[in-house]
């Protein structure tokens, strides 16, 4: 009888993977001088999950303006962390962009970070094997016999999973 292929769903963390481009990847710029180095990181990344992971099924999660339930259960929840720089934030709309031109879900939550709807969802082990792709090493704690994290280290060419 023939092996059966695994089921595979990719999720990506939408929000981590552009962060980590923006400052991986120096300034690039179209020629209307819009920066788009975290949109050509996230690209890269994007196909080289297509190409190396082979997902069945793919989405993108993002996280929501507006904070999480975090915020209502400690005022300090990431008190220390710096705002997200500007010419980072002017990126997301194109990025969301190519996500939708590809005709990839995306999912999003009110209340919610994109973390906790990715570890929702892979918790469920709804298909063989899931894919997380980020740079989060908090990710690592989902780490199961059917969840695996596709890391991205540094420049988007390079990459390692666990």
């Amino acid at each position: 009888m023939p092996k059966k292929e695994k089921t595979r769903l990719a999720i990506i963390d939408g929000h981590a993977l552009m962060y980590q481009a923006y400052h991986a990847i120096p300034p690039l710029r179209t020629s209307k001088e819009e920066l788009v180095n975290a949109v050509y990181g996230f690209a890269t990344i994007l196909f080289r999950v297509l190409k190396d992971v082979k997902p069945k099924y793919l989405a993108v999660a993002f996280d929501v303006d507006g904070g999480t339930f975090r915020d209502a259960i400690s005022k300090d929840y990431k008190a220390t962390r710096q705002k997200m720089p500007d010419d980072l934030a002017t990126q997301i709309p194109r990025v969301r962009e190519l996500v939708q031109a590809l005709n990839i879900p995306i999912l999003e939550k009110k209340g919610f970070e994109a973390d906790d709807i990715i570890g929702t969802i892979a918790k469920r082990h709804l298909v063989d094997e899931t894919v997380i792709v980020t740079a989060d090493m908090d990710a690592f704690q989902l780490i199961d016999s059917k969840i695996t994290i596709f890391k991205s280290r540094g420049k988007p060419t390079e990459s390692s999973i666990m």
